[in-house]
């Protein structure tokens, strides 16, 4: 059967609450990308990273998923062939929704990393500046997220599962982030079909064979409908 691969952004959780660094109040709008997205932020002003990604923990921690996160979930559960799930967000929202190894190419909140030695663990509520790793002692713990000029985990893993994608679907994506933009192109020349489910139309929004447009607590739910009626 079909094998499904479904590539989420911060839209998809947005609806739960979690703002994208777009948004104008949110967390993102007090600082600028540069300062805590990036390792010459961390190492400029580590304590203002981690600040923020304390915030951002807690905010997420709050969180629930939210009808399209169900959605995802219940195609991958009940879809006769394989559902693969990539997102670039780093809440656990999927994970909460019912969905099963969902691939993080840009880490996780609930991770931390090490900048000597690149030991991952999972991270406290809240960090701190000099805090140990626990494999070589090292004072340099960092939030395990991808940071802008960082390459994305699992790459070599999500590029072969659109290879053999037969769908694929963006959905709640900006389309301005690489490597995850050219995800579309990659699927459509293995000769998959594509879908944008978004807000608005994203950037490569034309490079998609169909674009669905609202809010998706109500597309993704359809549209999983639509598909489970298609099999």
């Amino acid at each position: 059967m079909e094998k499904i691969v479904i590539l989420t952004g911060a839209g998809i959780s947005a609806e739960s609450g979690l703002g994208t660094f777009r948004d104008e109040g949110g967390l993102w709008a007090q600082h600028r990308i540069e300062d805590v997205a990036t390792p010459e932020g961390f190492a400029r002003d580590p304590q203002l990273v981690h600040g923020f990604y304390n915030a951002r923990r807690a905010q997420a921690a709050k969180a629930q998923p939210n009808e399209a996160h169900e959605a995802i979930a219940r195609l991958q559960r009940d879809w006769p062939g394989e559902v693969v799930i990539v997102t670039q967000n780093v809440d656990s929202l999927h994970e909460g929704g019912g969905a099963r190894d969902v691939i993080h190419m840009h880490g996780t909140l609930a991770g931390a990393l090490c900048a000597a030695c690149n030991h991952h663990w999972t991270a406290p509520p809240e960090m701190a500046v000099g805090e140990p790793c626990p494999a070589c002692a090292a004072p340099t713990a960092r939030p395990d997220v991808v940071w802008f000029g960082e390459m994305p985990y699992h790459m070599d893993d999500i590029y072969d599962h659109l290879a053999g994608a037969r769908l694929f679907a963006a959905i709640g994506t900006s389309g301005q982030v690489y490597p995850a933009a050219a995800f579309v192109h990659e699927a459509a020349m293995a000769g998959a079909r594509t879908v944008e489910l978004n807000l608005a139309p994203s950037t490569g929004a034309s490079s998609f064979d169909e674009v669905i447009l609202g809010p998706a607590t109500e597309t993704v739910p359809r549209w999983v409908d639509r598909l489970m009626g298609q099999r």
